[in-house]
């Protein structure tokens, strides 16, 4: 079993609810999937077992003992990334227009390193990340790698929860591609609900069933009322409502999750919620 949780835009409480229901659930395969801006590895002490250089894109380079200085190369390239016969590595996209022009094969596409891929080794499981490069972007590609870095650990066949990136791009679909059912995690705002409907037809395309929970739902009671009928409407399960909580706050300063917080009201609520996503999904 694969469980995505995501959100129409970051901070919503994503990784605080993915967090907790990895502790809740034990031991459990962790994968984070928000590759921009990676931060589940933070709320765990562990020791990192391996540790791979991932190739994800391409960038061209100019030899210029070949290079006649035609000029055809700048003339072809659409990102400004050829200057002087020289090339910007920052501006290159890696199209291979150029080595399509050059009339002394002089520019190649040579593989450039995005990321720095770990597995991280904890007392209950293990979380599959990575940490980028300077300047790179995440790509679905990327997510690919560590979803099936984490199944190469999953022997037991447990439980895998994945942090997803916020929003309904590349990055997400590659999260969602496959897995077996989404938490949105939203937020009673005009912006929330605008966010939930994109990530819930981003959803219902690839078929993947889906699961929403309203966090802060009493910072606007209205707002939440209005969200509880589109989730009726579209047919989807809401499995919970967490109440706004200051303890949410120091749980992410002091790096901890939620769930340990015992007179914590948002702590309850997500026990509450797993109870609900336990029903369903086994």
């Amino acid at each position: 079993m694969e469980l995505v949780v995501l959100s129409g835009k970051g901070g919503t409480g994503k990784t605080t609810v993915a967090t907790s229901l990895s502790e809740l659930a034990k031991d459990v395969i962790r994968i984070d999937c928000d590759v921009d801006a990676p931060n589940l590895y933070m709320f765990y002490k562990g020791n990192d077992i391996e540790k791979n250089k991932f190739y994800g894109s391409k960038k061209a380079t100019i030899n210029e003992l070949s290079c006649i200085q035609c000029g055809k190369c700048k003339e072809i390239c659409k990102f400004n990334a050829i200057e002087d016969f020289k090339i910007n590595s920052f501006l290159c996209e890696g199209c291979g227009a150029c080595t399509l022009v050059c009339p002394k094969e002089a520019i190649k596409l040579e593989d450039e390193k995005t990321a720095d891929t770990f597995i991280t080794k904890l007392d209950n499981g293990i979380i599959s990340r990575a940490e980028m490069e300077i300047g790179s972007d995440g790509s679905g590609k990327l997510i690919s790698y560590l979803r099936k870095n984490g199944r190469k650990f999953n022997l037991e066949e447990k439980l895998t929860i994945i942090d997803g990136s916020p929003g309904i791009g590349c990055s997400v679909i590659s999260s969602v591609t496959g897995s077996d059912a989404v938490l949105v995690v939203t937020e009673p705002t005009k912006s929330g609900l605008e966010d939930l409907m994109r990530v819930v037809a981003l959803c219902e395309h690839f078929g993947i069933f889906t699961m929403v929970c309203i966090n802060k739902f009493d910072i606007n009671l209205e707002m939440s009322k209005n969200i509880e009928k589109f989730i009726k409407d579209k047919g989807l399960s809401l499995v919970g409502t967490i109440p706004y909580d200051d303890d949410v706050m120091k749980s992410i300063n002091e790096l901890k999750p939620i769930v340990y917080y015992t007179e914590s009201k948002a702590s309850e609520s997500i026990k509450e919620m797993w109870n609900n996503i336990k029903k369903i999904i086994y």
